[in-house]
């Protein structure tokens, strides 16, 4: 395993704080201050620069980072490759997903996976799609999953399968009894839209664009962060929204929502992504085509 002083230091200097790499590492503050400090002292070099409550860093940092990480991106090489050896699939497993895959579509293929290899343990982060893919980028997740085109291109991207959005609304309105709806419809009507960053804003935003309806002139009511939240908000009456279907199948069972299709159909692709230049393990291949061909067969299913 790496010298733990390297880990720690690499991690405060991605997030350019104690505090946060603190978090990461389910260290202490001052226990990752004390390594940072001992791995100044070995190198007998100042690594970051400490002004009014921010760091920086010093040029020497800059170069400890470089080989930080490659350091690091070794050390995981060689245990992987060790573990292949003897045959084992085992080892932490760094997972990225944005809300609705985490939520609707992840749990029951972490479980499968986890049945299927016992020795790994899996991580989950869930954040929205541009959180995700940055965390694969610098390499603090080994995959995401995401629900927009990934705008990295650094990041190799794999489409795994399609999702349809519609347009929910609550029983009593005037849009429930539309068999199909168009964007223009939408113009004057209280809209609750999710917050920037997401994925499913931006695929929604494009789609608006693409069909003559500038999101700019959406009567925006809310901007929520929360799919629950905004499913809640739609079935009060504040609004309507456009969420992926498989986000509201228990609601439109219950009655306590409406789902309208979007004329032209709106679908979006949820895509796999990962570091190009980072070495992929056999644990990670095996769970990138694990995914695949998980939410290959979800979405065979659905379409059924």
């Amino acid at each position: 395993m790496a010298d733990r002083r390297i880990q720690v230091f690499y991690t405060v200097a991605k997030q350019l704080s104690f505090t946060k790499a603190a978090e990461l590492l389910f260290m202490t503050q001052p226990a990752v201050t004390f390594q940072v400090k001992q791995f100044e002292e070995h190198l007998n070099t100042r690594l970051f620069e400490r002004t009014h409550g921010k760091i920086a860093l010093t040029p020497a940092g800059d170069l400890a980072m470089y080989y930080a990480e490659k350091i690091l991106d070794l050390n995981a090489e060689m245990e992987a490759r060790m573990a292949e050896m003897t045959g084992q699939m085992s080892g932490p497993l760094m997972i990225g997903a944005s809300t609705t895959i985490a939520e609707y579509m992840l749990p029951r293929i972490l479980g499968d996976f986890k049945a299927r290899f016992p020795q790994v343990q899996a991580r989950l982060t869930v954040a929205n799609s541009e959180t995700i893919e940055n965390r694969v980028n610098d390499h603090s997740l080994d995959v995401g999953l995401i629900e927009a085109p990934s705008h990295h291109p650094n990041l190799t991207t794999a489409v795994c399968c399609e999702d349809e959005l519609l347009l929910i609304c609550a029983p009593d309105h005037a849009f429930a009894k539309l068999t199909k709806i168009s964007p223009r419809q939408l113009a004057e009507i209280p809209y609750i839209s999710r917050e920037l960053g997401s994925g499913t804003r931006e695929v929604i935003d494009r789609y608006f664009r693409e069909n003559g309806m500038p999101p700019e002139d959406l009567n925006i009511v809310m901007e929520l962060g929360s799919r629950e939240a905004i499913k809640g908000a739609v079935e009060a009456g504040l609004g309507v929204a456009i969420v992926s279907g498989s986000t509201v199948i228990k609601e439109l069972k219950l009655g306590d929502l409406v789902a309208v299709p979007l004329d032209k159909p709106l679908r979006r692709q949820l895509t796999l992504v990962y570091a190009q230049e980072k070495f992929r393990s056999k644990l990670l291949q095996s769970f990138l085509d694990f995914v695949d061909t998980c939410l290959l067969n979800t979405s065979d299913k659905s379409a059924k």
